[in-house]
């Protein structure tokens, strides 16, 4: 490819994409289509989605998956729904870039159809945010986009094109040539700091020091592949191990230090053992309301050591804290040899084991529970069996964050677990995005029947691009986290409360079908294991729909005045 005299500005963005790794886009037309051909000549798989919000999910699991930033593009009139689709991946820190046309300047302040200002849009959910006026500019924003979605907390990034398709930016001229660039072969981390040897050798000293040490650990971890020296440091502090959901599976959730989750969608015995910790080592992880329990789990007032690379995070909920500011995975290794071989009691982490075997003591008779219509632990229970040692799974917001972190056991070696941080209906395309990123390995999204409505139709993009995920579907006809809490509201008052959160029934696995793919009705438990193993053998994506009872409660998270 001859790049020795200027390029267009499609031309040099495309070739840049698939010179630096970038192997699939996701889009809503119509927006940059010059671009969109060009990537399609050098092999670029180029997803037309349905809704610029399942456009952003689609690139947000991308992200997760690959450690690079998803690429997702939306002409003027979309920006505002590509604006919300990125709420997820802000919260979720996921590095998205997005792109969007605008008309142009001329244009500007003229009422212009269809046309808003974009850049309000897009300042609560982006850490970067520039207009693009000229291709000769395009170079230079998109690094900077680039170095901002993937340094520090990644994050998306956000670029405004001059033009209502971006043509004011594909056809201008780019004087560099296009190819490999370091900007843009960053890796997830791109950078490992470590804290200077006075800040790492008094951590080490406020661990050793005390006597009951408890680590929750956070995306940030997750994000720094730190799973080995976080099960290195907890094995020498005899440290129960809880996490947030961005960091489930981090280490093997069976390993005796693991307790689970921790905060509001937490397993009960986490949040009970991290209550009783002296010192909480927070690892990665943002201490806000849900892994805190609104700041009860732990109390405000204990003492805290806290590891994270972004220095605004370090004290910003607990008063008492010694912050390190460094890359979790590297941070924890200095800390290990720092610590050197410590005399621990083992009696903290042998209660904690105990407190988590009576609790799986408990929970057995659940998960193993041969109730039809389905209880949802049993759900859980037959994905833990059937996941590939290798797999990916995608869990959505609300209750079925809270069913997979706290009843979907992981490896944590090979297999991957991704969430929603807040968007329901984001799972399913970003099921869709991580299965584009995830080379052979299998993608098994998990949610219910209200979040896949959001984006049922991205069942057609599943099939027209041939992205096989098996789709789970809790279905219970309705919103089951609120149903409980709705009909005691209700009380004796007159009116249907089933109007407020109740809809269906809804076969998915006859939806599938008509969408050309194969579904798969399951009515009662013992069919759950052959139809799993059936749709994750697939090479296509297959709706596995459960009819399961909306009835049963999720794990409900301790809070001290509980019982024990």
């Amino acid at each position: 490819m001859d790049d020795a005299g200027p390029l267009t500005g499609a031309e040099w963005f495309a070739r840049s994409l698939a010179a630096n790794g970038t192997t699939h886009v996701f889009f809503i037309d119509a927006v940059l289509r010059r671009t969109l051909i060009e990537l399609g000549t050098l092999g670029v798989t180029r997803v037309l989605a349905h809704a610029e919000k399942a456009a952003a999910y689609m690139a947000d699991g991308y992200a997760r998956i690959a450690g690079r930033p998803g690429i997702c593009f939306a002409q003027s009139v979309g920006a505002a729904n590509l604006a919300a689709g990125l709420q997820d991946a802000y919260l979720g820190r996921s590095p998205v870039i997005a792109f969007t046309g605008r008309k142009p300047a001329a244009d500007q302040h003229r009422n212009a159809y269809q046309e808003i200002a974009h850049a309000p849009l897009f300042a609560a959910v982006t850490k970067f945010d520039a207009a693009v006026e000229q291709a000769a500019d395009l170079p230079r924003l998109l690094r900077q986009a680039w170095r901002a979605a993937m340094s520090g907390s990644p994050r998306p990034a956000h670029l405004d094109l001059n033009g209502l398709q971006a043509e004011g930016i594909e056809t201008g001229p780019v004087a560099e040539p296009a190819g490999p660039d370091p900007a843009f072969a960053l890796t997830m981390p791109p950078h490992r700091p470590v804290p200077a040897p006075d800040d790492i050798a008094r951590a080490a000293a406020a661990l050793r020091g005390a006597k009951r040490v408890a680590i929750v650990a956070g995306a940030g971890a997750t994000a720094s592949g730190a799973g080995a020296e976080l099960l290195a440091l907890a094995e020498a502090l005899a440290a129960p191990i809880g996490t947030s959901l961005g960091a489930r599976g981090i280490v093997p959730t069976r390993h005796r230090l693991s307790i689970g989750a921790v905060g509001n969608y937490g397993a009960p015995p986490a949040n009970r053992i991290v209550h009783g910790a002296d010192l909480v080592l927070f690892v990665g992880c943002h201490t806000g309301d849900q892994v805190t329990h609104s700041w009860r789990i732990p109390p405000l007032a204990t003492q805290v050591v806290q590891i994270d690379v972004d220095p605004l995070e370090l004290g910003r909920s607990y008063p008492h804290t010694l912050g390190l500011m460094g890359d979790p995975r590297a941070t924890l290794a200095a800390l290990r040899a720092a610590l050197g071989t410590p005399a621990r009691d083992g009696a903290y982490a042998a209660q904690a084991a105990a407190i988590v075997a009576e609790w799986r003591a408990e929970m057995a008779p659940k998960l193993a529970s041969a109730a039809a219509p389905i209880r949802v632990d049993r759900l859980c229970a037959e994905v833990t069996a059937a996941l590939p040692e290798d797999g990916i799974l995608v869990a959505d917001t609300g209750y079925s964050g809270i069913w997979t972190s706290t009843c979907i056991e992981l490896n944590g070696a090979g297999q991957t677990y991704l969430r929603a941080a807040g968007s329901l209906g984001w799972a399913f395309p970003a099921s869709l995005g991580a299965k584009c990123a995830a080379g052979a390995r299998k993608v098994v999204c998990f949610s219910g029947d209200g979040a896949l409505y959001y984006h049922l139709t991205e069942l057609e993009t599943a099939r027209r691009r041939g992205i096989a995920v098996t789709l789970v579907v809790n279905n219970n006809s309705g919103f089951g986290q609120g149903w409980p809490n709705i009909q005691r509201m209700q009380g004796n008052k007159p009116g249907d409360v089933a109007e407020l959160v109740r809809f269906g029934p809804t076969n998915f696995a006859d939806i599938a079908r008509d969408f050309g793919l194969r579904g798969i009705r399951v009515e009662h438990p013992d069919a759950i294991a052959p139809a799993l193993r059936a749709a994750i053998a697939s090479d296509e994506t297959v709706v596995v729909d459960v009819a399961t009872d909306i009835d049963p409660r999720a794990p409900e998270p301790w809070l001290p005045g509980d019982t024990p």
